[in-house]
């Protein structure tokens, strides 16, 4: 591998840049949008910026490029950027627009790349033109997929007169407050040909000359997992800034993300050239199973399905080429072996790992006491060289739950309050490790906790982590069979350090905390349950996806059902109710404890584990604006799950809330329903 890349000739960007072209500005108002598409450049004061039109704030991956776009996995891309782009009630960007607009630079508000890591997203922006990408803040995994990419960002908004007047820009105007490596992989033009340079030893790689020093429990294991200049793993800590390469215990990707990633490894590296470890690798078919049963008409005709299909095709044949073990479909029925994430904590995560996959929801894993993170495709590929990825070791948040919750609250009502606070909802927890402790954290299930760590992705942390504990002891015995003396060396050491430093830390008292719901739009619109001002009749109820497909999220939905029975009541005639396992493992869970029973009793439409609903692409989405639905899943963001109105909840409130046919909370041995 070495030789085969070690005369590649790489160039380095030059020096200064002149961006030719226009700049688009993703305005709230549709017809200043409609506008610029048309020809006309809109007019902007840096002076005063009160004179400026409203910018989109919170733009997510899945308004740039919409799940169905994901499909396509090449320079097609280009023609969809913004495509799902909500703007006041409208969505005015339609295919090829942004291509034929001659846009360098497009500029928005707050938050942007918020939402699911697909690099689809900068590579469409990249593929129609898009050279520099401009924001007040931008999320971590989307930056990160911007800069492999070679898309520049900035949060100078300075820049857009510059770049209008034709001015020349330093590159280091777009690599100014970042460290080292960044900034080598911005002059180089992408974490690919950094990579190169980097076997051929012509980049400056920093040593992590941290002293020893209270560390926080991701540091620790940070510190256990980075590279040295000499090429061993682990230095004797590390600090928040410190950056590098991390050594990582297992990489996975599923079918949306590892076609690009194949054929990225098949031009730049060789189709020939082995994989690094190839065991530490795994891929998931889990995306897209169900999506005959949803997609539309109009998008057949685009040839999207066949496309969808061509994405698991070319996944299997790399994993058979390569030696991958891939968790695909299965063989008897419709469905897939699991959710990556579920899988991923249910059979291979171990406390102490460090874990990178393709999916903003890899944090799933820090249940169980892993640093576990999502990556954009570049990552994915890279990693195929390396077996490392490139980590700047982030800040921390302390997220403190006192106390004892109450009956009917669950760890999905912690975090929707958790995204409801200030800090979070200002963007102030972006890129930082949300660690969550305190005695209700303590209380919860290893499944729980998942609940919470997988979540740390709407809060737009790096990644979400609970201190193993005798819990994630009892997991890995019950669960994996685990010897309990080994599991119990496991988690040796694993927790925070007295004196540790956090940039913030939260404190919540859980018996302070009810049902809670996030209202359409945003995981972060939380309110309680019972401060909705009028009741909120439901069309769909769904339960289900990593978040909430878990073993005891079964609990929760047969707890309720069994309640309902008992008083003679089921899923209430005008609700369509879907129960979707996370896994095979979940499945037969429910099986030994008779809850398919259960929710066959009840009117429950029970589906084979696939992430379906969530990403529009399987029973339980929506089909029109109208429609109301609650669902326990993680993201509500416009357009995610079909064109309706989502409600997020607790599996408890989803349940209750589809036999009485609106939005209530669950109230354990009373009556689901008050006259």
């Amino acid at each position: 591998m070495g030789e085969l890349l070690s005369e590649r000739r790489i160039e380095k960007r030059p020096e200064r840049v002149r961006l030719k072209g226009r700049i688009f500005f993703l305005t709230e108002d549709p017809e200043l949008i409609k506008r610029q598409l048309a020809g006309e450049d809109l007019p902007w004061d840096t002076a005063n910026p009160g004179n400026n039109p409203k910018l989109r704030d919170d733009i997510s991956t899945d308004e740039i490029t919409p799940a169905h776009i994901c499909f396509y996995f090449d320079e097609t891309l280009g023609e969809f950027p913004y495509t799902g782009l909500k703007c006041g009630s409208e969505l005015p960007i339609k295919r090829g627009d942004v291509k034929r607009g001659g846009f360098v630079c497009a500029v928005s508000g707050k938050r942007r790349g918020k939402g699911s890591s697909r690099e689809q997203s900068p590579y469409a922006e990249r593929a129609a033109g898009i050279q520099l990408v401009i924001a007040e803040n931008i999320e971590r995994i989307y930056k990160q997929n911007c800069q492999n990419l070679g898309v520049l960002t900035s949060t100078d908004f300075g820049l857009i007169e510059r770049i209008r007047l034709g001015e020349e820009i330093a590159l280091s105007e777009f690599t100014k407050g970042e460290d080292d490596i960044t900034r080598q992989i911005i002059e180089h033009g992408g974490l690919f040909p950094f990579n190169v340079a980097r076997l051929q030893k012509k980049v400056f790689l920093p040593p992590i000359a941290t002293a020893k020093r209270p560390m926080t429990l991701a540091e620790k294991i940070f510190a256990r997992h980075m590279v040295d200049a000499q090429g061993h793993v682990g230095v004797s800590a590390v600090r928040p800034g410190d950056s590098g390469f991390a050594r990582t215990d297992l990489r996975f990707s599923h079918e949306y993300v590892t076609p690009m990633a194949a054929i990225f490894y098949d031009h730049l590296v060789g189709k020939d050239v082995p994989l690094n470890d190839p065991s530490s690798i795994l891929f998931f078919r889990d995306h897209l199973t169900f999506l005959d049963e949803v997609i539309s008409p109009e998008k057949r005709k685009m040839g999207l399905l066949d496309l969808a299909g061509q994405l698991k095709f070319k996944q299997e044949d790399f994993a058979r080429e390569r030696g991958i073990k891939l968790h695909g479909e299965l063989k008897d029925r419709k469905g897939s072996e699991g959710i990556c994430h579920s899988i991923m904590l249910e059979s291979y995560a171990l406390p102490g790992q460090l874990i990178v996959g393709s999916d903003s929801h890899t944090p799933h894993s820090g249940a169980i006491g892993a640093v576990a993170f999502g990556i954009g495709t570049t990552d994915v590929f890279n990693s195929w060289i390396t077996r490392d990825v490139r980590v700047k070791v982030p800040e921390s948040v302390r997220v403190i739950v006192h106390g004892k919750k109450r009956p009917n609250v669950t760890a999905k009502d912690f975090i929707l309050k958790i995204l409801s606070l200030d800090y979070v909802r200002s963007g102030k927890a972006l890129a930082k490790v949300i660690e969550y402790a305190g005695e209700a954290i303590e209380d919860l299930s290893v499944d729980e906790r998942a609940t919470m760590t997988n979540m740390a992705a709407e809060i737009g942390g790096f990644t979400g982590i609970v201190a193993p504990d005798r819990k994630a002891v009892d997991f890995l015995v019950e669960r994996r069979g685990m010897d309990y003396r080994a599991a119990e060396k496991m988690i040796v050491g694993l927790s925070s350090d007295p004196g540790a430093e956090y940039a913030h830390v939260i404190e919540l008292d859980a018996a302070e905390i009810t049902p809670m719901v996030a209202t359409p739009g945003d995981p972060g619109n939380g309110k309680y349950v019972r401060e909705l001002n009028t009741p909120v009749p439901v069309e769909i109820a769904y339960g289900g996806t990593c978040t909430a497909g878990k073993n005891e999220d079964m609990d929760m939905y047969a707890a309720v059902l069994a309640d309902a029975l008992r008083q003679g009541k089921r899923v209430a005639g005008s609700v369509k109710f879907y129960i979707q396992f996370g896994s095979q493992e979940t499945r037969d869970y429910c099986m030994r404890k008779g809850y398919l029973d259960v929710f066959h009793k009840a009117g429950v439409i029970v589906i084979e584990p696939s992430c379906g609903a969530c990403i529009n692409a399987g029973p339980g989405a929506t089909s029109s604006p109208t429609q109301v639905v609650i669902s326990a899943q993680n993201r509500n963001f416009p357009g995610r799950s079909g064109p309706g109105q989502m409600y997020l909840a607790s599996p408890y409130t989803v349940a209750a809330s589809a036999v009485a046919g609106y939005i209530v909370e669950y109230q354990p041995s009373k009556q689901l329903v008050s006259a």
